[in-house]
């Protein structure tokens, strides 16, 4: 071989092992780049290039894909999507995903590693798994029972089982179609302008990203303090409770809406709401001892995933007396979600256990097999249970005499408690009307659903709001749902 032709096959051999060393920077060192670039449109082709995995509720798909054509071959597509946003979010070529399209995002575009069931070939051929499908714990008649209830007013609705913390409902009102964002284009750029500049902001999911001030349905939580510490021994005893009783430190007066508070029983002010009574009550009792309290029913926990997460509830934990005052009825800074407050009730219902709450049941992969599987777990021991007991008594109370009739269940055993929250400049606000409930079935010793319902109902009347005759009768109508049962029954207006 003569020297030129030697030369010529060490620089072929160096430029060979350049091609390679180049090949080997961009596939190992340069790709995250190269994918990341915006210009680069690959890995949206392959994502869209298959079905999506769809979400279920009852085992029946309320997600779905549709052909599109272009090179995003795939959009998504919702059944009852107005129903069902709330749970599942909305899945936008153009604006991303949110809620369980979002956190189930890879488990439902199929680059979850749960999802291989050969991996080491999926690596070398970069293949990509068809998408899982993520199972909901809702109960679809009891989302339709809460989403009816609403009618279309400003509110929502979460429902709970206790024994579990499987949730059952997720409502937010009013809603929207998520199907109107899944593409891309001009209609859909419209439509994401539209639904944001909306003032009744459809896109909102009330039951766990927006909090409100619970009023006397955080009375549950100030009793809980007081039985726990002793402050309260005997629910029919009378209280050394004025009115109007004055806020500690200041010249205000606080009143309440009806008559007979005055050193009103636990049971009594519990059953009529007294304001004056619980106020009262949790000054005395002191800061500490009602944000533990609450904090051992999850408020103050910006943690909380379901996946999605929820807005933290609150409870201020340095308040002079007055405010504590005002906080042990629900009022000053203390605020909720309608998921927080479900939590309150499936507490009591199940014997002071709080049940981590949570909306994915399973996933399944493509062929069917579960790779996943929510395991119920304990999240805080909210109450004894003796604490429980009386609790229940309590508000099983208001539903039997006193101002949530409205929720009672024939040949169910129901517990409730009233609210009507004041908020807004002097409290000049429409007042949101709060029920908050559980409901044991016939012969049944621990409760089977939990219900929290708010409505905000801007448009009302002030004085036709409480949570009685606004919010109770949704309550009831998801608690049958569960049960199975007709809502039929009881339907007198209650008060706050």
């Amino acid at each position: 071989m003569n020297r030129c032709v030697r030369h010529a096959a060490v620089f072929c051999l160096l430029l060979l092992l350049a091609l390679l060393a180049n090949a080997t920077r961009v596939q190992l060192v340069a790709a995250g780049g190269y994918a990341a670039n915006p210009a680069n449109r690959r890995a949206d082709i392959a994502r869209y290039a298959q079905p999506r995995g769809d979400i279920l509720a009852g085992g029946r798909a309320v997600t779905g894909s549709r052909p599109a054509g272009g090179p995003l071959r795939y959009v998504r597509s919702y059944a009852d999507g107005p129903l069902y946003a709330p749970v599942t979010g909305f899945s936008s070529q153009t604006y991303g995903a949110t809620l369980l399209e979002g956190t189930e995002d890879s488990l439902l575009d199929g680059t979850s590693g749960a999802l291989d069931d050969q991996p080491l070939w999926r690596e070398i051929t970069r293949a990509r798994q068809r998408g899982g499908d993520v199972h909901t714990t809702i109960e679809p008649a009891a989302q339709q029972a809460a989403y009816d209830g609403l009618a279309g007013r400003r509110g929502a609705v979460a429902a709970l089982d206790p024994a579990t913390g499987r949730i059952l409902a997720l409502v937010s009102s009013p809603s929207y179609d998520p199907g109107l964002l899944s593409g891309a284009g001009a209609s859909v750029t419209a439509a994401w302008k539209r639904l944001n500049a909306d003032p009744q902001q459809p896109m909102l999911d009330r039951a766990i990203r927006q909090t409100y001030p619970p009023g006397s349905t955080f009375k549950v939580v100030t009793a809980a303090a007081a039985l726990a510490a002793g402050e309260v021994t005997d629910l029919r005893a009378p209280t050394n409770s004025p009115d109007p009783y004055r806020l500690p430190g200041t010249d205000v007066a606080l009143t309440n809406e009806g008559a007979g508070c005055r050193d009103a029983s636990v049971y009594d002010a519990f059953r009529y709401s007294c304001n004056t009574v619980f106020a009262k009550l949790g000054a005395d009792l002191g800061a500490a001892d009602v944000v533990a309290q609450a904090e051992l029913f999850g408020f103050n926990d910006s943690r909380l995933r379901i996946p999605p997460s929820v807005a933290k509830s609150n409870v201020d934990t340095v308040m002079s007396p007055d405010q504590v005052a005002l906080s042990s009825i629900g009022q000053y800074d203390t605020t909720a979600t309608p998921l927080q407050m479900a939590m309150v009730a499936a507490a009591v219902g199940n014997g002071g256990r709080l049940m981590a709450p949570y909306l994915v049941d399973r996933v399944t992969n493509h062929a069917g097999s579960t790779v996943s599987q929510a395991r119920p777990h304990l999240l805080h021991q909210a109450v004894d249970a003796r604490t429980a007991a009386a609790l229940q008594e309590l508000m099983e109370g208001v539903v039997t005499e006193g101002t949530g009739t409205s929720a009672a269940l024939p040949g169910a055993v129901v517990g409730g408690k009233t609210g009507t929250a004041q908020h807004g400049l002097a409290n000049t606000g429409t007042p949101y009307a709060w029920f908050l409930s559980y409901a044991k079935p016939p012969g049944g010793t621990r409760a089977a659903v939990a219900v929290a319902v708010v409505v905000e109902d801007a448009d009302a009347v002030r004085a036709d709001i409480s949570g009685g005759g606004n919010a109770a009768p949704i309550a009831r109508a998801v608690m049958a749902a569960v049960l199975r049962q007709p809502a039929a029954g009881l339907n007198r207006p209650g008060g706050s």
